[in-house]
C-alpha cells in the first residue's frame, strides 16, 4: 500500500499531525508512507522513522511569485515537476489533514482512488470535500484537534491509537545548545522557564507588558531563569520584555528547529500564545502553558498531560491577566 499524508503547513499544526505517521505506520508496517508539506515545514520531518519520505512543496512562493515577471513559467515549471512526482508514486491512499482548497487539490493531484478527507462542515474551507471521496466527521468526544486527525484513519481500521510525536534531534544540535548554556553560566541544576513572546498574527499575542510582569515574578519570587526565545523579526519584542526586569533574563539564540527543540527539552516550564515553539514543547512532554484569546484551547491547546491553557475570558490576549498565568505556572513547575 502507498499512503500520502497532507498536512502543509503551519508549524504547530504539523506537529500535531506526527501522530498520524505513527499510527499508519504501526498499522501497515510494510506501507510505503509519504508525507506533503510546505518547503518550509519539512524540516520538522526528516528522518522521521515512520516516514519513506518527504515531497515538499512551496505554495507560499508559487504564490508569491505568479504575476511577477517570468514567475508564471516558473511556478508552472515546478508545479509540473511535483504533479509528476505525485502521480510516479502511485499512491492508493492519499488523507487531507489540512482542510483547505489547496490541500484539497494536491490531494486530488495524487491520483489516490482512496481520498480521505474531513465532512465539509469541518473543513476550513468547505470546498475542500469536492476532492475527496471518504468523509469522516469526527465525534464530538474528539475535542483536540490532534484526536481529530486521528479520527480520519478511522476508515482505514485504524482506531485510537495512542499519540506518539516524533521529533528531531541531533548531536550538532546537542553541541550547539550545550555551548550556548556554557556561555550564558546555566548550570544542569538551573531551573529554566521558556518564554515565547511570538506569533503568527498580532491577535494571538498576549501583550509584552504582561509578558514582563510574568517574567519578573517567576525570576524573583519562584527564583527560576528566564529564557525568551525568538524567531524571525521577533528579536525586538524579547529585548522591549528584558528592559527593566529585576534580574536579567537569557535571550535565546537564532536556533534550526532541531536546535529549538534541545533546547525546549531542557526547560522546566514552555509559556505562549498558540504558536509552533508551544507545541513542540508540548510534544517533547514538557511542561507547557499556553495563552489563547482568539482561539480555542480546548481545540489547540498544549496536548497531553503536561500542558494547559488558559482561555481570555473576552477573546483579547490582554484579557489574561499576568497573576493568573503565573499561579498556573507555578502549578505547572516541577
Amino acid at each position: 500500500m502507498r499512503i500520502a499524508i497532507l498536512k502543509l503547513s503551519a508549524l504547530g499544526d504539523v506537529i500535531h499531525a506526527l501522530p498520524v505517521a505513527h499510527a499508519l505506520r504501526h498499522r501497515f508496517p510494510d506501507a510505503r508512507i509519504l508525507w506533503i508539506v510546505e518547503a518550509r515545514e519539512s524540516l520538522l520531518l526528516k528522518d522521521h522513522p515512520d516516514l519513506d519520505g518527504v515531497i515538499p512543496v512551496d505554495t507560499r512562493k508559487w504564490r508569491r511569485r505568479l504575476f511577477s515577471p517570468g514567475g508564471a513559467r516558473e511556478v508552472g515549471t515546478e508545479l509540473s515537476r511535483s504533479i509528476r512526482r505525485l502521480r510516479d508514486e502511485r499512491f492508493d491512499v492519499a488523507i487531507d489533514l489540512q482542510g483547505l482548497i489547496k490541500s484539497g487539490i494536491l490531494t486530488a493531484l495524487t491520483g489516490a482512488p482512496f481520498r480521505i478527507g474531513f465532512g465539509s462542515r469541518r473543513c476550513r474551507e468547505a470546498l475542500n470535500a469536492c476532492f475527496t471521496n471518504v468523509r469522516v466527521v469526527p465525534p464530538p468526544s474528539r475535542i483536540h484537534v490532534v484526536d481529530q486527525y486521528l479520527a480520519l484513519l478511522e476508515p482505514l481500521g485504524v482506531r485510537a491509537p495512542r499519540p506518539r510525536f516524533h521529533l528531531p534531534s541531533s548531536p550538532e544540535a546537542e553541541q550547539r545548545i550545550e555551548e550556548f548554556f556554557a556561555d550564558h553560566g546555566i548550570k544542569s541544576r538551573d531551573r529554566l522557564v521558556a518564554l515565547n513572546p511570538g506569533a503568527g498574527r498580532p491577535g494571538k499575542r498576549w501583550p509584552l507588558s504582561h509578558f514582563r510582569a510574568l517574567a519578573e515574578r517567576l525570576s524573583v519570587d519562584a527564583g527560576v531563569r528566564i529564557v525568551l526565545l525568538w524567531g524571525p523579526d521577533e528579536e525586538a519584542l524579547v529585548r522591549e520584555i528584558a528592559d527593566g526586569l529585576t534580574v536579567r533574563p537569557i535571550l535565546g539564540p537564532r536556533t534550526s528547529l532541531t536546535e529549538l527543540a534541545v533546547l525546549l527539552r531542557r526547560c522546566a516550564l514552555m509559556v505562549g500564545s498558540d504558536t509552533g515553539p508551544l507545541h513542540l514543547a508540548a510534544a517533547l512532554g514538557r511542561p507547557t502553558l499556553g495563552l489563547y484569546g482568539p482561539t480555542s484551547g480546548r481545540r489547540n491547546g498544549p496536548y497531553g498531560p503536561t500542558g494547559r491553557a488558559i482561555q481570555s475570558p473576552d477573546g483579547t490576549m490582554a484579557a489574561i491577566q499576568p497573576e493568573v498565568a503565573f499561579r498556573t505556572a507555578m502549578e505547572l513547575l516541577p
